[in-house]
C-alpha cells in the first residue's frame, strides 16, 4: 500500500507540532527509533518533520507523524501485517541509519573540560 489514507489508522493526536508528536511518540511507544526526513515507511510513504523524527513500536503497531498540507501534523498508529514489516525494516535499519533511543540506557557522559586554567591553555 502507498497511500496512508488507504490503510486501517488510528489517529492519536491531532493538529499538534512536530515536537509535541516526538515527546507523545517518545512517551507511548515501547521502543523509539530516530530517523531522518525523508525516511520511507510502506513503500511509498515519506517521513517528514524536524528531525529528530520518532518512530515508535508498540507491540505490533506503528506509531508515527504524518503531516497533511492544509490539514497540519498528526500522530498515527497502524497495525496491520504491513506495520508489522514495516517495524522489522525498522530494526534491521536500526543497525546502520537509524538512531535507536536513548530513552531507556543511560545517558551518556560530557566531554570533561582540561584542568587548568584558561591562561594555562595558551601557554602551550
Amino acid at each position: 500500500m502507498s497511500c496512508i489514507e488507504q490503510m486501517k489508522y488510528e489517529i492519536l493526536l491531532e493538529k499538534t507540532t512536530y515536537k509535541e508528536a516526538r515527546e507523545y511518540i517518545e512517551k507511548n511507544s515501547e521502543e523509539v527509533y530516530y530517523v531522518d526526513p525523508g525516511y520511507k515507511i510502506f513503500k511509498d510513504y515519506h517521513i517528514i518533520g524536524v528531525p529528530p523524527i520518532a518512530m515508535g513500536v508498540k507491540g505490533n503497531s506503528l506509531i508515527f507523524t504524518y503531516t497533511k498540507p492544509c490539514y497540519g501534523t498528526f500522530v498515527l498508529t497502524v497495525d496491520s501485517e504491513d506495520s508489522t514489516k514495516e517495524i522489522d525494516r525498522l530494526r534491521e535499519t536500526a543497525k546502520d541509519k537509524v538512531k535507536p533511543s536513548l530513552k531507556k540506557s543511560k545517558p551518556p557522559e560530557s566531554p570533561k573540560a582540561p584542568s587548568g586554567s584558561y591562561l594555562d591553555m595558551w601557554k602551550k
